[in-house]
């Protein structure tokens, strides 16, 4: 497997912290992912457009274009891509938004359990 058939992974986030820690976690489950990352959706809008991920994982509260709104754009072009929100807004309205967008959601705080239940909702 060469590394660009490896699956991608764009985490998106505006705290730097998170995507680090995002980041070290799915490292340390799947190894052969590769891994991008955005501070906002502007900018993971352009990296899907550069290369589509195989999966994102989607903040929702950013500054600029919500990650909800991100989501909904990237479906409508790239419906293929498995989009998970992971955010600490647990509202029933922000669950529901992302079950109506085909979006999975997976719960902060970044703990080792969630970012593995994340990426379970990735492989399902």
């Amino acid at each position: 497997m060469t590394t660009t058939d490896s699956p991608l992974l764009l985490i998106v986030d505006d705290s730097k912290m998170s995507r680090m820690m995002i980041s070290r976690i799915v490292a340390n489950l799947r190894p052969d992912w590769r891994i991008a990352e955005a501070a906002n959706s502007a900018d993971a809008l352009a990296a899907i457009e550069r290369e589509a991920p195989h999966y994102v994982s989607m903040d929702v509260n950013m500054p600029g274009m919500s990650g909800l709104e991100a989501a909904g754009r990237i479906r409508l072009h790239n419906p293929e891509i498995k989009i998970a929100l992971c955010t600490a807004n647990i509202q029933d309205a922000v669950r529901q938004a992302a079950e109506s967008a085909g979006v999975k959601f997976a719960a902060k705080p970044i703990t080792p359990d969630s970012i593995a239940r994340m990426v379970e909702l990735f492989e399902e």
